[in-house]
């Protein structure tokens, strides 16, 4: 058969034709819409869409330096009801379902409204029953239950009836929000840092210092309508923060808490400071600041051991004689004339502790000027040889490290004002240098001063106090801090040796200030300091006399290990650096160097604070109220699981869990504690 073109092509042409036409109209229509009708669709899109939501990233952990939870994330919950639930996987059964919720709700909504009332006590269950069926009949799709619900009651609520039968039949469900706590209650709480309640904002302490770090990366989402039913979807997943390692030590600080809180209620003091030192490190492994709120009651309202500038008081005659010593202008073999205990500097008087008894009635050497804390002994040394040029003992004293400014990851920090004379004498007495060198006309924060008795323990080497060792994930260290030397050699070690050997006989020798510092299992090294200082006027005459008591030192004299500074700040009389600081220094002293006998780690924890971390973990049907094996998970899963069975849980060391006190099976009591020991 012949190809007839004269049929074919109109006949095909029939077809091409509509064909191309409704193509264009497409194309036409879509090049509208995208278009003309552009605002239209964006309407249309942002009601079948919700804007994006944070998911909060879970803030990392703060670890003492022995692997102690020190500040940790927990969860807790927002309650809520949806009405309208939907199950997105089954909508052609979704008339069958919506049947069987009503049914379902209606039979158990008034076990369901008691079980409420006996969790959340702000309805009874008449109220709970009204206010659910009004939610219902308004078609509410979240329902506020309860805010701020703990882990076990979250659990709780969720074995209530009706509830128990899932999300999609009673559209109970939670929201969950990360909140810190603090295994160990108030311990170091001005250092570790706190954030706002009202947000998880850092206000202090390392928690504001390293807030990038330990804050992590929320991630977005938002809420999209498919098939008539509202869906959550993921757009960025959340970074949880990263961990810090510090280098307080538990016992340590519970310790120097413990025991400078009893000194402080004994006298009646209005502030307290104790920094103790890893002298090789400079590891600060315990630091307190106490102030006092109410008689017998301190607690820690600012870190003073690092933001207040202090007069240090006779603490400060050491640097003050190491400058002379270095310079050469004395030896210990000098002897300096302190008379009756008064003498006229420059028109004022210069006065020792017993002027009131005849002084020492005789002249004395440069070890006893320490020893006896002689306030005319230093400060005529330091007038006599510097009074001329009073910069050459300025520059001494910064030439051992006194006066220059460390970088403390601390907000507030207080710098040490070490006062350098004008060339035109502007700023500068005659009284100034002599006063200065006894540890007035200066103002020091205490962590300054113990870092300069730690050098001295340390053979002259100054290091810069440390409080965090490492970064972490997931135990992994993903960065070290390393010790910061300040001044490789503070002074000679010749001088250093003399300064070392007067320290010593300072707290050892019988005619020592600092006896009550001393330990009798080993030798202690350091220095007193009694200083009046100025009351809330600035003024030094006027009312009851305030006195700032203090001791400096380390131990063992003879292979130093620890340094420390205890600071009292009192009013009125007696006031003793050796007698009433002393003695919390010595206390302390003989704890660290047997460490563990003063009480167990463990009961420093507060017992009202239990560790929870927010991470999912499925609870085992077969639990039958009995401890289970713990061992391989990772603590945050153990501690979610025990907490199920009404467990208190203390944490030892970091990781997964390789030991646990009570044994799997056992019936626990209410209460009970748990340690669980982890490895990485």
């Amino acid at each position: 058969m012949s190809y007839d073109s004269k049929r074919t092509i109109p006949r095909y042409m029939f077809i091409v034709i509509p064909m191309t036409l409704f193509g264009l109209a497409i194309i036409g229509k879509a090049v509208y819409e995208m278009t003309m009708q552009q605002s239209y669709w964006e309407t249309v899109r942002s009601r079948m869409a919700t804007q994006q939501r944070a998911i909060p990233a879970v803030r990392g952990n703060i670890y003492s330096t022995d692997g102690q939870l020190m500040v940790g994330s927990m969860p807790i919950y927002t309650l809520r009801m949806d009405f309208v639930v939907k199950d997105p996987n089954n909508p052609k059964a979704e008339a069958k379902m919506q049947a069987l919720r009503d049914s379902l709700f209606n039979l158990k909504c008034d076990s369901l409204c008691e079980g409420l009332a006996q969790l959340f006590s702000n309805r009874n269950a008449t109220e709970w029953k009204q206010y659910l069926f009004d939610g219902k009949r308004r078609g509410r799709r979240n329902l506020l239950i309860a805010r701020a619900v703990s882990y076990i009651k979250y659990k709780q609520a969720l074995e209530l009836p009706f509830v128990k039968e899932g999300r999609l039949v009673s559209g109970f469900y939670a929201e969950e929000i990360p909140q810190r706590q603090k295994p160990y209650g108030p311990m170091a709480t001005r250092t570790l840092g706190s954030l706002k309640s009202t947000s998880d904002s850092a206000m202090n302490g390392l928690e504001f210092a390293f807030d990038s770090i330990l804050r992590g990366q929320n991630g977005l989402r938002h809420r999209e309508k498919l098939r008539r039913t509202w869906m959550d979807k993921v757009d960025v997943e959340p970074v949880d923060g990263l961990d810090l390692i510090t280098t307080i030590d538990v016992g340590m600080q519970d310790a120097a808490e413990r025991i400078l809180r009893r000194k402080l209620i004994e006298i009646n003091a209005e502030v307290g400071v104790v920094v103790l030192m890893e002298v090789k490190t400079g590891d600060v492994k315990a630091i307190v600041s106490l102030t006092r709120l109410a008689p017998g009651q301190y607690a820690e309202v600012k870190n003073n051991a690092i933001t207040d500038l202090w007069e240090p008081g006779s603490t400060f005659k050491t640097a003050s004689m190491m400058v002379a010593l270095e310079d050469g202008v004395i030896t210990r073999n000098d002897q300096v004339d302190v008379g009756n205990g008064v003498y006229m500097m420059h028109g004022r008087p210069m006065k020792d502790h017993n002027w009131r008894k005849g002084g020492y009635g005789r002249a004395i050497s440069v070890d006893e000027c320490l020893m006896f804390s002689s306030n005319v002994g230093v400060s005529r040394i330091i007038d006599e040889h510097y009074h001329a040029h009073p910069e050459k003992y300025v520059d001494g004293l910064y030439r051992e490290g006194v006066g220059v400014p460390f970088d403390l990851p601390f907000p507030g920090a207080g710098k040490p004002n070490v006062r350098r004379p004008k060339t035109d004498g502007s700023n500068w007495s005659k009284t100034a240098l002599p006063w200065m060198s006894i540890g007035y006309e200066t103002q020091i924060p205490p962590i300054y001063t113990v870092a300069f008795y730690n050098a001295i323990a340390n053979n002259g080497r100054m290091v810069q106090p440390r409080f965090v060792r490492e970064i972490q994930r997931d135990g992994k260290t993903l960065k070290e801090f390393p010790v910061v030397t300040v001044k490789e050699r503070i002074c000679k070690p010749s001088t250093l040796r003399d300064i070392h050997e007067i320290l010593e006989r300072v707290v050892n020798d019988p005619k020592g200030l600092g006896k009550k510092a001393g330990c009798k299992q080993f030798k202690v090294c350091g220095k007193t300091g009694t200083a009046q200082v100025a009351d809330e006027h600035g003024s030094y005459h006027g009312g009851t006399a305030r006195y700032m008591v203090s001791f400096a030192g380390f131990y063992p004299s003879e292979d130093p290990q620890y340094s420390c500074i205890v600071c009292i700040k009192k009013s009125g009389l007696p006031a003793s650096g050796g007698g009433q600081a002393g003695p919390v220094f010595s206390e302390l002293a003989q704890y660290v160097m047997a460490k563990g006998i003063y009480r167990p780690t463990h009961q420093a924890a507060d017992s009202t604070s239990v560790f929870t971390a927010p991470v999912p973990v499925a609870v085992p049907d077969t639990l039958d109220g009995r401890i289970p094996d713990l061992t391989g998970l990772h603590a945050r899963d153990a501690v979610r699981l025990l907490e199920t069975l009404g467990l208190k849980v203390h944490l030892n060391g970091q990781g997964k869990v390789r030991n646990q006190s009570l044994a799997p099976g056992t019936k626990p009591q209410k209460d009970q504690i748990i340690t669980l020991e982890l490895k990485k």
